[in-house]
């Protein structure tokens, strides 16, 4: 069974929220991409619209919008997602996932592009409170 740990980023307050995704809700993100926008039922939000941002798999490996599908690639980058030069001009092989969430990804960051009825807040708080 595949599990997600979701990073949901509120961008009006900044704050950034944990959530588990796993059962139907994860297998049906499994196929979506860096950049599409998805309903927020997945995550436990109703009403809310979530842009996905990005994530990274078991090793750690980041995802890249501009690359398709789901496999892992070894590129030259200069600098950009997934490397930072140590002085001007510097390139280097590193390896990079494709922008398709498969099952070997871990981590989604996501991004709230809409907003619903109820806060965040009120709407992760019940499922935190069981859990405790």
């Amino acid at each position: 069974m595949v599990e997600f740990k979701t990073v949901i980023n509120d961008v009006k307050t900044g704050k950034s929220y944990n959530v588990t995704v796993s059962g139907h809700h994860a297998n049906s993100l499994i196929g979506k991409n860096v950049g599409e926008v998805i309903d927020g039922i997945f995550v436990g939000l109703p009403g809310y619209k979530l842009k996905i941002t990005g994530g990274s798999d078991g090793n750690g490996t980041p995802m890249r919008k501009d690359l398709p599908g789901n496999r892992r690639r070894t590129l030259l980058l200069s600098e950009s997602l997934g490397f930072h030069e140590k002085y001007p001009g510097q390139r280097r092989r590193i390896a990079i996932r494709g922008s398709a969430i498969s099952s070997e990804i871990v981590q989604i960051n996501m991004a709230v592009a809409e907003y619903g009825p109820k806060s965040i807040e009120e709407s992760l708080a019940p499922a935190e409170e069981a859990a405790e």
